[in-house]
């Protein structure tokens, strides 16, 4: 059979440039360390290894979701331990206001200390994080959001948003913490209602439950003001009269007994003490307390030298307690979901580690080179490439006048 030249030199090229191939397709699995690089030399291999590598790539992103979320709730459930540790050593103070061989002074100094420490909760409800933003604003993390107004009712800037971040296959974890439900909004321990213990008191006494019990969820069907008036029975004891918000009478104890609840209006009312002839208080209906006013309320109080070791001044700041309480309680409750959710990040963050070592021990045995194969692969092909480049270098050199 006759060859041309040019097919003979085409052939001979080709031959050249495919062992060229070979050889850079084997240095190049040497230098990256990757047995497939492309799904065209190992589909099944290919495809394992890009759901290998997805999901690895998203365990990355459950990792820093979780890395975020833990700054964010620390720093949170930090500043709420601070939190609880302040409003607890402020209703010491306050107790110890109430020892009635205290002077008008001593009583100035406890109030000028609670005020300071007042003024330290505001701060920590303010606190912001590493990037400047509120943690306890919701949503509202540009925006302060606790400052009392001109009249020094504590006013909330912020909203309840509530912010999540994705830390698993359909599993979301709150990263924040409304400022609202810590501070504003703890559960009244009364109950539905808040009691005003009115000028004249004689008797020690205090309100300690005052519920709705007809309704289902309690709520006040008829929102308004009730007064409890005691007066002399004429028998030695104390008649109790009920007036609603128009001054109507809806209930009468001609013979009250302090140790029997009042049940009147779908209400049940506990008294601790006994009530005096003239004493009387106001309920008004409070389902939720706000902390910051709680305490100014106990400043006014225990500044005021006309309430100071008197009756009415004293049921005020009992109740004030029972209010500094529920709101200890508010942030414990929430602090120790803080510190629950901290937890569930670490166990979530354990497992996402165990599964990436999983993975990538899978992904190591579908795509990790072997060594020793891949250069004895490499010396072959580079050896034939050398070979061929020899045969072609003497072909094309070959001539009809070396035979004459």
């Amino acid at each position: 059979m006759r060859i041309s030249t040019a097919q003979m030199f085409t052939q001979n090229s080709n031959s050249i440039l495919n062992k060229q191939s070979a050889v850079n397709l084997a240095t190049q699995k040497i230098s990256s360390g990757k047995r497939v690089e492309t799904s065209g030399e190992d589909p099944v291999a290919a495809l394992g290894i890009d759901n290998l590598n997805g999901k690895n790539a998203l365990i990355d992103q459950f990792v820093k979701n979780i890395d975020y979320a833990t700054n964010h709730l620390a720093i949170a459930e930090s500043k709420l331990g601070s939190a609880e540790t302040l409003v607890a050593s402020m209703k010491d103070q306050i107790l110890r206001s109430m020892n009635g061989s205290l002077q008008s002074g001593d009583r100035q100094v406890i109030a000028d200390e609670l005020r300071e420490s007042l003024q330290e909760l505001v701060s920590i409800a303010n606190s912001r994080d590493e990037s400047g933003n509120y943690i306890f604003a919701g949503f509202k993390t540009d925006q302060q959001p606790f400052a009392f107004d001109n009249s020094g009712n504590m006013i909330y800037s912020g909203d309840s948003g509530e912010r999540t971040s994705g830390v698993a296959t359909g599993v979301a974890i709150e990263t924040n913490i409304p400022g609202d439900q810590i501070f504003m909004n703890a559960p009244n321990p009364l109950g539905d209602f808040g009691a005003n213990y009115l000028a004249g008191q004689t008797e020690n006494f205090q309100v300690k439950s005052a519920e709705i019990t007809n309704s289902t969820p309690r709520t006040v069907v008829a929102p308004e003001s009730y007064t409890f008036a005691f007066t002399d029975n004429g028998t030695g004891g104390v008649q109790l009269e009920v007036f609603d918000s128009g001054s109507n009478s809806i209930y009468t104890d001609t013979n009250f007994d302090p140790t029997a609840a009042v049940e009147v209006n779908g209400m049940a009312i506990n008294i601790s003490g006994t009530p005096g002839a003239g004493d009387s208080f106001t309920l008004e209906p409070l389902t939720a307390v706000s902390i910051f006013d709680t305490l100014n309320q106990a400043i006014s109080v225990i500044e005021d030298g006309q309430l100071a070791n008197t009756p009415q001044g004293n049921s005020e700041l009992a109740q004030i307690l029972d209010y500094l309480r529920g709101g200890t309680d508010q942030i414990g409750i929430i602090r120790g979901k803080a510190g629950n959710s901290l937890n569930s990040l670490e166990s979530f963050k354990s497992a996402h580690v165990e599964e990436k070592i999983v993975n990538s021990t899978a992904l190591s045995m579908l795509e990790d080179l072997d060594y020793a194969t891949a250069i004895t692969e490499y010396e072959k092909q580079r050896l034939a490439l050398n070979a061929v480049s020899q045969v072609f270098g003497r072909v094309n050199s070959t001539s009809l006048f070396d035979y004459i």
